[in-house]
């Protein structure tokens, strides 16, 4: 949980806060939004940069969360995020902390992409149809598409993402080269639609996070600019 929390803390608010940041500036002065595809690259810019800040949590999740299926000799034992990250520089070596950052940013940047320029165009089409106003109801429902959206584009990506952060080395040899390698082996082995395996749990855990993530995001915005921009 406290691993989950940081991640949380770090990944996410420089994501949402940049993706805001480039929205703002890069919309029509009368405040129309930019395009679907300079939505998709804010996103990627977003996500890449908010994934590289998060990558030290990430690890320290991916480890704490696989720990418990480890034979009791292999089994780390970190107390919280704060001794992982502390044991993990100080036993491995501080760039351990960012293991796995290429695919961690790679999937950052599908999942943003999907996911925060999903959900500006989905909001946008909703309040276009005259069936929506720009309320929780809407915020919601352009929540949910988003959220089906970036499972079904990002999963491929989180298999790889997972697999390198958390694999073993073999006889002094990592067991994967790199991502693409990855993506043989789950295909060869397990076959191409396995890369979408466990989809409704999946999209059972990320729905309701997007649904939640957009709606206090939408909702502070609001109140930032009542209570700063309008005063």
């Amino acid at each position: 949980l406290s691993a989950g929390l940081l991640r949380q803390a770090t990944y996410t608010t420089t994501r949402l806060g940049i993706y805001s940041v480039l929205l703002e500036r890069f919309g029509g002065a009368d405040g129309t939004p930019p395009p679907f595809l300079a939505k998709a690259a804010m996103g990627m810019t977003a996500g890449a940069a908010g994934a590289f800040v998060g990558t030290p949590a990430e690890v320290a999740l991916i480890r704490m969360t696989a720990d418990g299926r480890l034979p009791p000799g292999e089994r780390r034992g970190y107390r919280n995020v704060f001794d992982a990250l502390v044991r993990m520089a100080r036993e491995e070596g501080v760039l351990t902390l960012w293991r796995g950052c290429i695919p961690t940013m790679a999937r950052a940047v599908v999942v943003n992409a999907a996911q925060l320029a999903s959900y500006s165009q989905s909001k946008q089409f909703l309040l276009d149809s005259g069936h929506f106003r720009d309320d929780i109801v809407c915020h919601f429902c352009a929540s949910m598409i988003s959220g089906l959206v970036t499972t079904a584009a990002s999963m491929p990506v989180d298999i790889v993402k997972t697999r390198i952060q958390n694999m073993r080395t073999i006889d002094g040899k990592p067991e994967y080269r790199n991502g693409l390698d990855v993506l043989l082996k789950v295909v060869r082995y397990e076959g191409f639609f396995s890369l979408w395996k466990g989809f409704t749990p999946y999209y059972a855990r990320l729905g309701p996070h997007t649904v939640l993530t957009f709606i206090f995001l939408e909702q502070m915005n609001k109140w930032y600019q009542r209570l700063f921009l309008s005063a």
